[in-house]
């Protein structure tokens, strides 16, 4: 395997030992029952939790957790990347689209999830869709607001040029503003992915009744600890992934753009 360009050893080497560090330290804490403010006596070792996810995943049920946390993030993300790519595309291009649709969206984008579950629970039939409209919600603004700076951002003299070219409105929309903005679009869509899991169990929790974020909170409830260790790291995993095929869709959908090395490796 090659050095890595900064030195020292290689990227996926270091990645592989900064995992390890963190299992290390965790098992260590929980072994000597560390207590400096920060207590780690009723926290499950690595070991338990393996035991523990080991005994999960031989049975059906968590299975049914991951497929409803999956379904709802999926559609509520869909969704909410839709709204929010063809929002911030008129906001961020049509001055009359920001003067009448921008003013709302600042108005609503602080409300924090939760604060949106009750309300969302008298708006909507079912458990399922008012879960998956607070997940929408999550995904919706850093995908608009990162869609609108996208825009803005575009280097005028492209305009301009397309312009002299002979390029209409409709073909300058297309072929500079879209592909232009599209870097930051998928910013957006990789945070609002993250965004939208944290309102998603934030939702799961309070008004659930499947789900890994049901599961984890119910594992609470029954002083399961190593469950609840189960349903975090579930959490982590499923989210780390999604973000990893946001990106790497991202890439494929960007082919103009430089694959070029970070300073240092």
């Amino acid at each position: 395997m090659a050095p890595a360009p900064g030195g020292g050893w290689p990227r996926p080497v270091r990645r592989v030992l900064s995992l390890g560090l963190f299992f290390v330290v965790w098992h260590y804490s929980t072994k000597w029952d560390v207590d400096l403010y920060v207590r780690f006596q009723n926290i499950p070792t690595p070991w338990e939790v393996l035991e523990e996810a080991a005994t999960q995943l031989r049975g059906a049920a968590f299975y049914g957790h991951i497929l409803a946390s999956l379904e709802r993030i999926w559609l509520g993300f869909a969704v909410a990347t839709v709204l929010g790519i063809s929002l911030g595309l008129l906001i961020g291009w049509f001055r009359l689209a920001e003067d009448t649709l921008f003013p709302p969206i600042e108005l609503l984008r602080p409300i924090p999830a939760v604060a949106w579950v009750p309300l969302s629970i008298m708006l909507w039939p079912t458990e399922r869709s008012s879960i998956v409209f607070i997940t929408t919600l999550g995904a919706f603004f850093p995908i608009v607001l990162n869609t609108i700076h996208g825009v803005e951002g575009i280097d005028r003299q492209l305009v301009r040029a397309a312009t002299s070219l002979g390029a209409g409105r409709a073909a300058i929309f297309r072929e500079v503003v879209i592909p232009g903005a599209l870097p930051s679009i998928v910013t957006g869509l990789s945070v609002g992915m993250g965004v939208s899991w944290i309102c998603l169990i934030s939702a799961e929790m309070i008004s659930g009744q499947f789900g890994v974020g049901y599961f984890t909170w119910v594992a609470y409830g029954i002083v399961k600890y190593s469950q609840v260790v189960v349903g975090m790291l579930t959490i982590g995993v499923l989210g780390m992934l999604s973000s990893a095929l946001i990106r790497l869709v991202g890439w494929r959908c960007m082919p103009w753009l430089p694959r070029g090395v970070k300073d240092g490796g």
